[in-house]
């Protein structure tokens, strides 16, 4: 007594009595399947509006053998740029009718022994990877089944493609302006050295100091951390040692606005006395003091074709061509 009665649930069956086409047209025309005129598509569509028909997903990827859910393993959900993936990856996926599953594995990049065996029993469709640290520790579930992956980073995972942008060109325009700038004692600040995207961006730094005619040395490397206070401590380290540098090229936009803060504690004007170049383009980047020049990456756009390619090689039961590396750009801004 005084229990609310639950609502029954609307099926395929009523709305096949509703717009009169038989019950295997309707299911068809449901679920995404056959070829019916457009009259009959449309009596079958506004019918299932009209009784407010929610379509049974479990029951439907059991019939299709797909649930058209992604599996998305992502790293420090935090971070600005990585948000800016996932929404492009996401807006893509929706687009094509597919949802979005995301879970995390912690900075180090561990968790992802039980995060991808995870995301495969419930079936996902395929996995995107965005965790340039994922590892699969020893001794965790093993990776079963035969799901597409496709990652933003090169991991010790097997993968079917990685999509992302040329991390050796990042370094090598970043460099070569600042070179180009007059500057002969470049210093960079670097992320993880075990990184792909790190001895990228490392390599297209040695090279363009090369192709201008300036000598590398390895004292002007230097690891940068991952916050603005640890880059901020690496710079001001970095300049009492090497006080004839003029330049930097900090690898991301978090270190290159530690390297702004401690050029200020130093009272060394930028860019007169150092310039400084970064790389992402995040938002507060045209807004440091001075505004910063940075090698702008176009992360929306590298999360919609990262998922586009997991979701072709879905469709098609094989990978296409390996993606070519997304365009960067130099903007430039007063702190060169």
């Amino acid at each position: 007594m005084g229990a609310q009665r639950r609502e029954r649930h609307v099926s395929v069956k009523d709305v096949a009595a509703r717009s009169g086409v038989s019950f295997q047209t309707t299911s068809k025309v449901l679920n995404g399947k056959g070829s019916v005129s457009d009259v009959t598509r449309a009596r079958i569509l506004r019918a299932a509006r009209e009784l407010g028909y929610v379509p049974n997903l479990l029951a439907r990827s059991l019939v299709m053998h797909a649930t058209r859910a992604i599996g998305l393993v992502a790293g420090d959900l935090s971070d600005h740029n990585l948000s800016r993936f996932i929404v492009g990856a996401e807006q893509e996926a929706r687009h094509r009718g597919y949802s979005v599953i995301v879970t995390g594995v912690d900075n180090a990049g561990t968790g992802g022994g039980e995060a991808l065996p995870a995301l495969i029993e419930r079936r996902v469709d395929g996995i995107l990877l965005a965790a340039p640290d994922l590892e699969v520790e020893r001794g965790s579930r093993p990776v079963q089944g035969d799901v597409p992956i496709v990652s933003l980073h090169h991991v010790a995972v097997r993968v079917n493609a990685v999509v992302g942008c040329d991390d050796e060109m990042i370094g090598r325009v970043a460099t070569a302006h600042l070179v180009e700038r007059g500057h002969r004692r470049i210093a960079t600040l670097i992320g993880p050295r075990a990184r792909r995207a790190t001895t990228g961006r490392l390599a297209g730094y040695r090279r363009a100091l090369d192709d201008g005619g300036v000598a590398f040395d390895e004292a002007l490397v230097v690891d940068g951390g991952d916050t603005i206070e640890l880059a901020r401590a690496a710079t001001r380290a970095l300049l009492e040692r090497h006080p004839d540098v003029t330049a930097v090229f900090a690898q991301n936009d978090t270190m290159a606005v530690g390297a702004l803060a401690a050029l200020r504690e130093l009272g060394r004007s930028v860019p007169a006395e150092c310039a400084v170049v970064g790389c992402d383009d995040i938002e507060v980047a045209a807004y440091t003091a001075p505004p910063l020049t940075t090698v702008r990456v176009p992360f929306n756009r590298v999360g919609e074709e990262a998922m586009r390619m997991l979701l072709d090689t879905i469709e098609e039961a094989a990978p296409g061509p390996p993606p070519a590396p997304l365009p960067v750009e130099l903007v430039v801004r007063a702190s060169t």
